[in-house]
C-alpha cells in the first residue's frame, strides 16, 4: 500500500497494495480494503470494516463506528461496503446491530458530503445520497433510487428502486417502485419517467407503471382495492409483479397520494 507516515494503520488490517492513504488517516485492527482504494486524509475505518475495490473515501469519513442505539451491548457486527463507492466529505456509516448483524451498502454508489448511515441499514447499488441526507436505522434502500438534499428517513422505511426523492423531505412511509416523492406530507408526484429512460425503459414499459399508479393514487381506492383490480385486468409483468410485492409487503405503509386543496 502507497501510505503516508503520518497514517496509523493496525498490523492486523488487511489493506491491498495499491491503496493509497493519505496523512492523518487511521485504520484500525480488523479491517479490510481492497484494490484501487484511495482514502482521504483524516479519515477513521474503525473494526469490523469491509471496503472492496476502487473506492473514493473524502476527507473526514468514519466508517464502522459503533451503532447509536441503546439496543447495543458490544456484539460483533460489521459494516460492508462494495465496490466503486464514492464517499464524500464527513460521511458516517455505523456498524450493525444484533437486529441484522450488519450495515451493508453495495456498488457504484455516489454517497455525498454529510450523510449518515446508521446501523443496520441496506443501501444497494447505484444510489444517489445526496448531502446532508440521514438515514435512520434499519433502513432498505434499493437500487437507482435518489434522494434529494437534507432528506430524513425515518427508522425502518424501505424505498424502492428508481425511486426519486424531492429534497428536504421527511420519510416517514415507504415509497414505492418507479416513482417521485415530494411535498409534505412526503406524497406521490407521478412516475419517475426521466430516471426510467435513462436506464432504458421502453415508453410502453412506462406507460404500464403509469396505469398501475392510477389505480393506486388517482382513482379513489384503497390500497387493497386498487391491488385486486391490478391482480385482475393487468397482465403478470416483472414491473407489476415487483409493485405489488413491495406494497404487499409494506410494514410501515406506502406514502400517500396527492391531492390538492
Amino acid at each position: 500500500m502507497m501510505k503516508q507516515p503520518l497514517a496509523y494503520v493496525h498490523p492486523d488490517a488487511k489493506v491491498a497494495d495499491n491503496v493509497v492513504i493519505e496523512p492523518f488517516v487511521t485504520i484500525d485492527q480488523d479491517v479490510e480494503i481492497g484494490e484501487g482504494t484511495r482514502i482521504g486524509s483524516g479519515v477513521t475505518i474503525l473494526p469490523g470494516t469491509r471496503i472492496g475495490k476502487n473506492c473514493r473515501i473524502f476527507p473526514g469519513a468514519v466508517l464502522g463506528a459503533i451503532p447509536q442505539d441503546l439496543k447495543f451491548r458490544g456484539e460483533y457486527t460489521t459494516v460492508e461496503i462494495g465496490d466503486n463507492n464514492t464517499i464524500r466529505e464527513f460521511v458516517t456509516i455505523n456498524r450493525g446491530t444484533a437486529a441484522n448483524g450488519k450495515t451493508v451498502v453495495g456498488n457504484n454508489n455516489l454517497i455525498m458530503a454529510y450523510v449518515h448511515i446508521a446501523h443496520d441499514c441496506i443501501v444497494g447499488n447505484n444510489i444517489i445520497l445526496v448531502n446532508n441526507t440521514q438515514l435512520a436505522g434499519e433502513v432498505t434502500i434499493d437500487d437507482y433510487a435518489i434522494l434529494g438534499g437534507m432528506s430524513a428517513v425515518h427508522q425502518f422505511v424501505h424505498i424502492g428502486p428508481h425511486v426519486m426523492i424531492s429534497g428536504g423531505s421527511l420519510v416517514r412511509k415507504d415509497v414505492p417502485p418507479y416513482i417521485k416523492a415530494g411535498r409534505e406530507p412526503l406524497s406521490y408526484v407521478g412516475i419517475n419517467s426521466i430516471g426510467l429512460r435513462r436506464r432504458n425503459y421502453s415508453n410502453e414499459k412506462i406507460r404500464e407503471v403509469q396505469d398501475i399508479y392510477r389505480y393506486i393514487y388517482q382513482k379513489g381506492l384503497n390500497t387493497s382495492q386498487a391491488i385486486e383490480i391490478i391482480e385482475a385486468e393487468m397482465p403478470a409483468s416483472l414491473e407489476r409483479d415487483e409493485i405489488l410485492l413491495f406494497v404487499k409487503d409494506s410494514k410501515r405503509g406506502i406514502i400517500r397520494g396527492y391531492f390538492p386543496d
